[in-house]
């Protein structure tokens, strides 16, 4: 592929051909996560220490727990220390988990199967491969592996689950790698109707679109902090019914679970009503998140799902009537990310120039499709006129790369 040169023309007579958006010169950071932080979250994360088992840090775990039922978007619950801060009217339980969403991933999957269940795991991106990789360590998986950015052909869902041979379904709601989100209100309800428990990673989707855990009769659903809910790296969470939870303490009692230790679920489960965890916790990244998860709660979910939504309409409609291709089947784009073929003749050192002379930041692609698709992030805190000033940047990259594109109104797509 042709890489990026200076052509003929300067940049700044690019420039003039645009319209530029009033009210944002800083940095443009547009990338799915980790996303920028507010200064909330890092003054929080800037609190001296605490002792991880006294009531200073229980105080804080009380308004993280809290935080994050409403990012889950389940019943209320209290902020307040001793008060089952965990928990709601609709039984479900909140786990912290010291590690990425991963990490939380594999606490459930650890936890939830036996060495010989089968489970069933579509897949159309990376991080669902991922889940199903991180299956095939605990238990047995029929994986349907489909192609990038295409959507699962529920059809097929609904022949395997016929079969009535399944432990439960596994989906990676919203597949940040090639920019689209799965029909998971229709997967569930099959999932209902066959009587197979339903797990839902929503690393990339709880606190940036509608995720209904109880509606859906979700077994699991993960979280991670540095995705929509603008929080530090490094720290997850696990949202659990009472289905889950009574079936982690029977393969316990049974004695067939798989090998575990620090991501083991019954001791998480008895610090619980206590507002701890069962080992030393990421004390100011818990912190950092109960800040971020305040500035959603101030935002409301509905008006952040609204705000992700709008932008990513705004960056699919622009390059899309700019000629630029998408990944994802239109049926099913995420509201979070937009995964963007590169034109001929370009491929990642835009990315690079775009970094180094523009100051904005996408992201590449992974696997097969590096070099081929850059993915602009829509969550998070992300205020609009970043991303106006950012897709400007962007078109102005691929002039100063060679690639010719009319002049255009960014603003007006937003």
């Amino acid at each position: 592929m042709m890489r990026c040169e200076v052509v003929e023309g300067s940049v700044l007579k690019n420039l003039r051909a645009v319209q530029r958006p009033m009210g944002y010169d800083g940095d443009c950071f547009l990338v799915p996560g980790p996303v920028r932080m507010g200064q909330p979250c890092l003054d929080a994360m800037a609190t001296p220490v605490m002792t991880a088992r006294g009531a200073e840090f229980r105080d804080e775990m009380a308004k993280l727990n809290s935080g994050l039922r409403y990012a889950f978007n389940l019943s209320p619950s209290s902020p307040v220390r001793k008060s089952q801060s965990w928990e709601g009217e609709d039984g479900y339980k909140v786990i912290v988990v010291s590690g990425s969403g991963t990490a939380a991933m594999e606490m459930v999957i650890a936890n939830r199967f036996r060495p010989n269940d089968l489970v069933l795991v579509p897949t159309n991106g990376k991080f669902g491969e991922r889940v199903a990789e991180i299956c095939k360590r605990f238990c047995n998986v029929k994986h349907l592996k489909g192609e990038w950015g295409r959507a699962f052909d529920l059809g097929e869902i609904e022949r395997q689950l016929e079969r009535k041979c399944y432990e439960a379904v596994l989906i990676c709601h919203n597949e940040t790698s090639t920019g689209i989100t799965q029909d998971a209100e229709s997967i569930a309800e099959m999932c209902t109707r066959h009587e197979t428990p339903f797990i839902l990673d929503g690393i990339t989707s709880v606190g940036g679109m509608p995720v209904h855990p109880l509606e859906w009769n979700a077994e699991a659903v993960v979280m991670g902090a540095q995705k929509c809910t603008a929080g530090p790296s490094g720290i997850a969470a696990v949202a659990i019914n009472q289905n889950f939870v009574e079936r982690v303490e029977t393969i316990r009692k049974q004695g067939d679970t798989n090998p575990l230790y620090y991501f083991d679920m019954i001791p998480a489960l008895k610090k619980g009503d206590d507002d701890q965890t069962p080992w030393t916790p990421a004390i100011n990244l818990v912190m950092g998140w109960s800040a971020a998860l305040e500035g959603l709660q101030e935002e409301t979910n509905d008006a952040r799902w609204n705000r992700c939504a709008h932008m990513a309409k705004g960056v699919r409609s622009l390059f899309t009537d700019l000629g630029f291709e998408l990944l994802a089947d239109a049926s099913g784009r995420s509201a979070s990310v937009t995964a963007i073929m590169y034109p001929e003749g370009i491929d990642d050192t835009w990315r690079t120039r775009l970094k180094d002379e523009f100051n904005t930041q996408v992201i590449g692609a992974q696997d097969h499709l590096k070099g081929k698709m850059f993915r602009v992030g829509s969550m998070g805190e992300t205020p609009v006129e970043e991303m106006v000033e950012g897709c400007v940047r962007m078109l102005e990259c691929f002039r100063a790369c060679g690639h010719e594109l009319p002049a255009v109104d960014v603003a007006a797509y937003f």
